[in-house]
């Protein structure tokens, strides 16, 4: 998998880059994303945006298409020989704004956005220049080129290599700029795109190499979409006037409480949902990060708006939840698919009656991101789960080079070389195996730790000195542990913390207790349902009996 993406290496300095990656998926998923399976493509300096990005992606590609022609050599341990492999590139993973630049499509706000060329023909406002998914022609609606009828959106067309290959013949054969243009709104292609150069037999073509994104999509664009709806900072064209919005009501105080409501949730949450929402009415503006909108509008959302938005926003809103909650998953079963579907496509159809309501000005409510919805559940049996081939990977890999940059006054060209080390320490390692110390587990255990097998680590802190256990306690230990209770007590030292199997990690009331309220995790601890012992034992770890 290729994914590029922009990235800011600084919270607060422009220092816009741009950095590619190459997913291996011959790894299982619980190994295929870990740092030193990620391979890095390379880095596009900034400040400014690429004019060029063909131009700084040739040369990786130009090394893919050589290996996909003569082969990769490949030694094989368990017939211990050499083979060939051919590398197929499944899939291209970009934001929106990048997607466009890989793909050649016009992007987003062109009449023929859709990022999976489906053929969907947009509509724009009467004095705008983008246009939008919407499926519900407006009434007294009269735009040039945008007089469709009413779309059905069960009847939306998949994505087609031959419907995008005889498009782009179209556009190339132009014969001049004023011809190209009207070719181009046409037919929603701006350009050849450099992918196209690869051997087909190794890819699966544009339009159907182009990844969903469920990242950008799920966590940033539909939150930045509804909140903007219900807090009413979505543009107003006139005549429309917002006092008619009916479902504008997170204002004033309503909103202030609601975001107090989401901070107190807090204490609620598992600990293994590593960043929880903070206060959204005080934080909405000032970095609020992707994990959180995820939280906020999936998790935390149909609990804390219910009784806030009216009954049909509401219902509809949860469509969404519904939809969205399936498609993250990482199992997805056919009967999940289906039900994700149905109501998705709900959703989808619905939010432009209740919102827009046909109305001209309200057409810019439609955007992109409603439309990429629809095509989630048939990504899910072309691809399977959207989650494993979303912009996550880029985005944690963009993190972890941020973080190892040394020397801030060129940037750039330290990050640059903190890639080419990572790609040299990842293949001596790849080549020696006895160099990578980390083990399949990704690192060594912590000092002090006590492991006790089948992925179960008891953490530190841990009391000094025994201490005897009550009899009620000792009394049921016992008899968990099936022993037979000899002495007169029984002595036990306490452990803080007990990693689980899944790598999350369970916290015991008696160091939380130590802590102001504010820093404690107790209340958010994991539910383990298998080996209810562990819970015991993490409380309690038995090192002698009297």
């Amino acid at each position: 998998m290729f994914s590029v993406d922009g990235a800011q290496l600084y919270a607060k300095k422009a220092s816009a880059c741009w950095i590619y990656i190459w997913v291996l998926f011959n790894l299982s998923p619980d190994r295929r994303y870990k740092k030193k399976h990620v391979f890095i493509g390379g880095f596009i300096p900034g400040p400014n945006n690429p004019k060029n990005l063909d131009s700084f992606l040739f040369p990786g590609l130009a090394h893919l298409s050589a290996i996909q022609r003569e082969g990769l050599r490949l030694w094989d341990s368990a017939l211990h020989r050499e083979i060939q492999s051919k590398v197929f590139l499944a899939l291209l993973t970009a934001d929106g704004p990048g997607m466009m630049h890989i793909t050649g499509l016009v992007g987003y706000h062109g009449k023929h956005g859709c990022r999976l060329y489906c053929g969907l023909p947009g509509r724009r406002e009467p004095q705008g220049k983008h246009y939008f998914p919407a499926l519900l022609k407006p009434v007294d609606y009269d735009i040039d080129g945008c007089l469709h009828e009413d779309v059905e959106i069960r009847n939306i067309p998949r994505a087609s290599c031959d419907r995008y290959h005889q498009n782009l013949r179209y556009l190339v054969s132009s014969p001049n700029e004023t011809q190209y243009r009207l070719r181009r709104l046409e037919t929603g292609i701006s350009k050849p795109s450099i992918f196209s150069g690869l051997d087909p037999y190794f890819t699966l073509g544009l339009p159907k190499s182009a990844g969903s994104d469920i990242m950008h999509l799920g966590a940033l664009n539909l939150s930045d979409l509804m909140i903007s709806l219900w807090r009413g900072t979505m543009d107003c064209t006139r005549p429309d006037n917002k006092d008619t919005w009916t479902w504008l009501v997170l204002q004033g105080d309503v909103w202030q409480r609601h975001g107090k409501s989401v901070a107190d949730a807090l204490y609620f949450l598992p600990s293994s949902f590593e960043r929880p929402p903070r206060n959204i009415a005080e934080k909405l503006t000032s970095g609020y990060k992707a994990w959180e909108f995820l939280l906020y509008l999936y998790g935390l959302g149909p609990g804390l708006l219910y009784g806030i938005l009216p009954r049909v926003y509401y219902s509809n809103y949860c469509k969404l939840v519904y939809g969205m909650r399936l498609m993250n998953q990482h199992n997805i079963s056919l009967d999940n698919v289906r039900d994700a579907y149905l109501a998705l496509a709900s959703f989808a159809r619905e939010f432009e009656e209740i919102y827009c309501q046909r109305l001209v000005t309200r057409i810019h409510f439609v955007r992109p991101c409603l439309h990429s919805l629809v095509h989630l559940p048939r990504e899910v049996i072309r691809l399977g789960p959207p989650i494993c081939s979303s912009q996550w990977t880029l985005e944690r890999t963009i993190g972890n080079l941020g973080e190892e940059i040394k020397q801030h006054s060129n940037p750039f060209g330290n990050l640059s070389q903190r890639g080419i080390r990572r790609a040299q320490v990842n293949a001596l390692k790849a080549m020696i195996p006895g160099l990578d110390t980390e083990g399949s587990d990704g690192g060594h255990l912590p000092r002090g730790s006590k492991d006790l097998s089948d992925g179960f680590v008891l953490l530190r802190a841990r009391e000094s000195d025994p201490r005897p256990l009550r009899d009620c306690e000792a009394d049921a230990l016992c008899e968990y542990l099936r022993i037979l209770f000899l002495g007169p007590e029984v002595l036990v030292r306490r452990w803080a913390k007990l990693r689980i199997p899944t790598g999350q990690n369970c916290y015991s009331a008696w160091k939380e207790k130590q802590k102001p309220l504010e820093k404690r995790r107790t209340a958010r601890n994991v539910k383990v349902r298998r080996r209810p012992a562990v819970w015991f034992l993490a409380y309690w770890h038995v090192i002698r009996f009297l």
